[in-house]
């Protein structure tokens, strides 16, 4: 019989992370908030090179070993690569954050102004590669390690950047509790569903007009009052990193109480 498995055993030495989506946002903030942390990190990126390297900076000047790849993860041949340089690197891996995402600003009632093909390059990097990090990393995963999925609370109300976006977040809300259960009890699997976040991918996609609109009328529908900051969001990923959170297979809302909404304001009647 085997012994059981300590799911939270120590490793030897700084913790090793795989950081995707790493030149900015979510992304940024989070290997940032990793590197103040003494981890070892390889960050991955696609376009923004210059970006990246801003990143990259920032994370060695906080002390952390860190290291770029470039390269679009909706390619297997790029998830394979990321597992093969940490462990080239550091002999294993002890987390995946899976922040790179993608979208098309399309209103969801403009049917015709998506198509198929919009569908299958917002999987490909929002769903099919998560499925590819985990399958490249698994081996090299100890007790205690962990995965990270940012999806997004649109997938709980249907709204969001456009039908394709959302679809393929709610997609990857199911990867994540599938992945929970074939990668236990070694790999804990968990996902982050942000609302609305303050910074340039909105501001890009919707232009800085409609986007202050939007953040004021979400920061006021929301209990907490204010729109979520990738350091906000950075900070419940390192939670789910961390060896003693108990928690696999669950969808993290961090949204501020936008989703409970306000209560109506009291009228003094019955």
């Amino acid at each position: 019989m085997n012994p059981p498995i300590d799911r939270a055993a120590p490793t030897s030495g700084p913790r090793v992370y795989i950081v995707t989506g790493a030149a900015s946002g979510v992304g940024a903030a989070t290997a940032l908030k990793l590197a103040r942390a003494g981890a070892r990190l390889l960050l991955n990126f696609n376009r923004s090179a210059d970006l990246a390297a801003a990143v990259l900076q920032a994370c060695r000047a906080a002390g952390a070993d860190a290291h770029l790849l470039q390269g679009d993860i909706a390619d297997d041949a790029v998830c394979r690569a990321l597992a093969r340089e940490a462990v080239q690197r550091w002999g294993r891996i002890d987390g995946l954050v899976h922040s790179a995402g993608t979208t098309r600003f399309v209103a969801l009632a403009d049917l015709e102004g998506v198509s198929a093909q919009d569908f299958q390059q917002l999987f490909g990097v929002n769903t099919v590669a998560a499925f590819q990090l985990a399958r490249a990393a698994a081996p090299h995963m100890g007790p205690g390690s962990a995965m990270v999925c940012v999806s997004s609370s649109s997938t709980l109300s249907g709204n969001g950047s456009s039908l394709p976006y959302v679809v393929s977040k709610a997609a990857l809300n199911g990867l994540t509790l599938g992945l929970a259960r074939a990668l236990a009890p070694k790999v804990r699997v968990n996902a982050v569903l942000p609302g609305l976040i303050e910074g340039r991918w909105m501001r890009d996609g919707l232009g800085d007009e409609t986007y202050q609109k939007v953040k004021s009328r979400y920061a006021e529908g929301a209990l907490l009052e204010r729109v979520a900051t990738p350091e906000d969001i950075a900070a419940a990923i390192a939670w789910l990193l961390d060896p003693a959170c108990l928690m696999t297979g669950q969808l993290m809302v961090v949204d501020g109480g936008f989703g409970l909404g306000k209560p109506p304001a009291a009228t003094g009647g019955r």
